[in-house]
């Protein structure tokens, strides 16, 4: 009997100290489960089944969703969603299939470039909500806008046509969620850091892949190869000139000289030359001269043989607005396009610093063109640099550094330049020949008289008749 007394008052401690300790437990629990639920409730409150990114991965734009999903970006994507309401403009499928090239898809896909991948997408999506109808008018001032890629985009209209930078809107306002907007775009938008990235990987991989080659050297006296003595660095810049690579114009010209890396080339210059094209592309304002060096000269292909032959050069890169000032005339002559853009390249590599420093040490500096005997005049104006002969044909550099690789240099100017008319220089030009540069200006033979005609005119002068003789006048 004591002992079930024991027992039952040992049971009824125990059950007086569990009930102490259940609220305790209770509240833990609780505590926890009413953490997860807020957890969830909040990603459920930034990222649900009517989001734009739901939106986005459900659309028809495939090609950047999959690439959205290979940048690990959807978490980032969320947080912002989160905070604040999202623009995406999204590439057609076709823009990221056929129309990209493929060496630059190949180049975000490798997984030691996944920053620049991520950079390229953030650069699509400005945190901010903005429906087509925002969009400005044509005649005000074009609008930039922070994406998250910590680069700004621009908005602005032309001919009636809504655009992202270079990209044409063709589909306003395809998705419209409560937390964002989704616009189609038709082309891929690629900051400019991203385009510097690829560029500079592909120009370092040229060139470190190619064995060094010995230079040649030139007779001074016969303007000839010789054999080398001995082998060149890679890198060495050629031992003939420039006008001596480039190729024969339409007159007798003297054949091209073989390069000095011979069958191979120590640079990779059509790589390079299509670089440059398409950063000029993609920075804007100078799709004419872009069109010119591919569509309307073969220029483009002579500057890729000419650094893959070692040459540098630099280019002074006229704006769309320069461009537009030329006339048919100065366009439709056979070879004006030509010397207008070889009036435009220095063979040397010259940057925005370096020149300012040179005109702001020596006041003028004359720099050699391709379109010789023609030189391009610099001088320093109002803290830039100032090509030209005068007011009449002169342009300020206008966008420094648009492009520097090491071999092409790329400067953008406000003004077509011109050479100054010079009609003995002209005169020069045309007898002029490919062996000797020097140029033969003929000499006018005057005849003598001889005293047996001098008497004779005289007598005529005295009667008046020595105006109808010529060899008395």
């Amino acid at each position: 009997m004591d002992l079930l007394k024991i027992c039952g008052a040992v049971s009824i401690l125990t059950l007086i100290l569990t009930a102490g300790a259940l609220p305790e437990k209770a509240r833990e629990i609780a505590s926890s489960t009413s953490h997860q639920t807020a957890n969830t409730s909040v990603v459920n409150q930034s990222i649900n089944s009517n989001s734009v990114l739901v939106a986005l991965l459900d659309s028809h734009y495939t090609e950047l969703a999959e690439l959205v999903e290979k940048a690990l970006l959807l978490q980032t994507l969320e947080n912002e969603v989160g905070r604040h309401n999202i623009t995406i403009f999204a590439p057609r499928n076709e823009a990221l299939e056929r129309d990209l090239d493929p060496e630059f898809k190949r180049f975000l896909l490798e997984p030691g470039n996944l920053k620049s991948l991520q950079k390229l997408l953030m650069f699509h999506v400005i945190p901010k909500r903005i429906h087509s109808s925002e969009w400005l008018t044509e005649s005000a001032e074009s609008s930039g806008h922070r994406t998250l890629a910590a680069e700004h985009l621009v908005l602005h209209r032309k001919n009636e046509s809504k655009k992202v930078d270079l990209a044409t809107l063709i589909h306003p306002d395809a998705v419209i969620r409560p937390d964002g907007v989704i616009h189609g775009i038709e082309r891929l938008l690629i900051p400019r850091s991203v385009q510097e990235e690829f560029n500079k990987r592909r120009s370092l991989i040229s060139i470190s892949a190619v064995l060094p080659e010995g230079a040649p050297e030139v007779d001074p006296r016969t303007h000839r190869l010789k054999k080398p003595a001995s082998p060149a660095p890679a890198g060495a810049p050629p031992a003939l000139p420039i006008y001596d690579a480039m190729a024969p114009g339409p007159s007798l010209a003297p054949a091209p000289a073989p390069g000095p890396g011979g069958p191979h080339h120590k640079f990779d210059g059509m790589s390079q030359v299509k670089d440059f094209i398409q950063t000029l592309v993609h920075y804007g304002g100078y799709n004419e001269m872009a069109d010119i060096l591919v569509n309307l000269t073969s220029l483009a292909t002579e500057m890729g043989r000419l650094v893959s032959e070692g040459y540098v050069i630099t280019v002074l890169a006229p704006n769309d607005e320069a461009m537009a000032k030329l006339t048919t005339d100065q366009l439709s002559e056979p070879g004006a396009p030509e010397q207008i853009m070889y009036y435009h390249m220095i063979p040397e590599y010259q940057t925005e610093e370096s020149m300012y420093n040179a005109v702001r040490r020596f006041g003028k500096v004359r720099y050699d063109t391709l379109r010789l005997p023609h030189k391009v005049t610099a001088q320093e104006a109002d803290g830039s640099v100032k090509f030209g002969h005068g007011d009449a044909s002169s342009a300020y550099l206008f966008d420094p550094d648009i492009y520097t690789d090491g071999r092409i240099s790329v400067q953008g100017i406000d003004e077509v330049l011109f050479p100054p008319e010079d009609k003995q220089m002209k005169l020069s030009q045309q007898f002029m020949t490919p062996h000797n540069p020097s140029p033969k200006v003929p000499s006018v033979v005057r005849l003598r008289r001889g005293k047996l005609l001098e008497m004779a005119c005289r007598m005529l002068g005295t009667f008046g008749q020595d105006r109808r003789f010529t060899n008395c006048q």
